[in-house]
């Protein structure tokens, strides 16, 4: 293990090089590429020098407990050598965690899709309460959330569903446990005699495709364009600025009015069917994947109810982990921090038992 972290140091820091030189620099698709997997090794290299300087430590404390004459000070440098050995395991736990391999997409932007489900009006609440929830995790990341499509609900304030564009450092990783069914226990603000209600919503979470991941022909689109209910200016009802695009062979269909221009709602639109079609792939691989190893966080059934928001109780329930959080508030203010650690820590227990087994 330790030969192959050397191996990602030396790595790391060849690519620190090429960051600076201007000819990387001056080659954008270059400089970003590099720049991501500069990323993504930085973790593992941070890990390794805290493991290293830790054995160093410890080297240079058992050479002053040998050459120590004084029994005061020889007991506290016995002490911090206890401390420091008592780190090793804790970090090499950490080393055997990012090694794992990662998904192939964990890296990705994402493209998420909120549905209402049963309940009515309150499901429709529900999309927007969720809507709200990643946008403000999004902002608590430094990530950028960008509305791709909405449609609104009979009630004000509500959604019947929204399309998410989120990108940012490694979004697809991060977020897509959150894919399945979301549960709603609470008193609707139309109920008179105060009963709680339960709705629900889906949630699903795609990794963004590039072109090159999967092969979209012309001739296998329909491209219909109407006028834009949304945001638009001048445009609004007066030209064709928002786009649907079937796909024939898969029956998929993807919609964006959100834009300005039709090529600008043509684009995105494209972007979503590759999304879509690039889950399809990985769903497959996954299902491949469940004969040799099942995980109730890994399998990605989207049928399954996976979490309840109880309002009455401030109570917030993933049934996937049995984890349970009393501040829902301030969950669904985007602090989704407890949660998304939890799930990821589960996840990442038993990719290790498999590893092992």
């Amino acid at each position: 293990m330790f030969d192959k972290l050397q191996s990602i140091k030396d790595k790391y820091q060849t690519i620190e090089e090429q960051l600076s030189d201007p000819e990387v620099v001056s080659d954008q698709p270059r400089f970003r590429r590099l720049n991501k997997e500069y990323s993504s090794l930085k973790e593992i290299v941070q890990a390794f020098d805290a493991w290293a300087d830790t054995r160093h430590q410890i080297r240079e404390t058992l050479l002053m407990q040998k050459n120590e004459q004084d029994p005061e000070m020889r007991a506290l440098v016995e002490a911090e050598a206890e401390e420091l050995h008592a780190k090793i395991p804790e970090l090499e736990q950490r080393l055997k965690v990012l090694l794992l391999p990662k998904d192939e997409a964990d890296t990705r932007n994402v493209i998420m899709e909120i549905r209402a489900g049963t309940g009515g009006d309150e499901a429709g609440l529900f999309v927007a309460d969720l809507m709200r929830m990643y946008q403000r995790y999004s902002e608590r990341q430094g990530w950028n959330c960008q509305l791709l499509d909405a449609n609104e609900g009979s009630v004000p304030g509500s959604l019947k569903e929204v399309v998410l564009e989120i990108s940012g450092n490694e979004v697809y990783g991060i977020l897509k446990f959150e894919s399945g069914v979301h549960r709603v226990q609470r008193v609707p603000d139309t109920e008179t005699q105060g009963r709680i209600h339960t709705s629900a919503a889906s949630v699903a979470v795609l990794p963004e495709a590039e072109e090159v991941d999967v092969e979209v022909r012309k001739e296998d689109l329909r491209i219909d364009t109407f006028r834009s209910g949304g945001k638009g200016g001048q445009n609004v009802n007066k030209v064709e600025t928002a786009v649907r695009i079937t796909h024939m062979p898969s029956g998929i269909v993807v919609g964006c009015q959100e834009e300005r221009s039709q090529l600008q709602n043509r684009e995105r639109a494209m972007k979503m069917l590759r999304a879509k079609l690039y889950d399809i792939q990985i769903a497959q691989q996954q299902q491949q994947r469940a004969d040799m190893r099942r995980s109730m966080v890994t399998t990605g059934d989207r049928s399954a109810k996976i979490r309840t928001y109880n309002f009455p109780q401030s109570r917030v329930t993933d049934h996937r982990i049995g984890f349970t959080s009393h501040a829902l508030p301030q969950i669904i203010q985007g602090e989704l921090e407890p949660l998304i650690d939890a799930l990821r820590m589960h996840d990442q227990a038993e990719r290790l038992q498999a590893e092992t087994a």
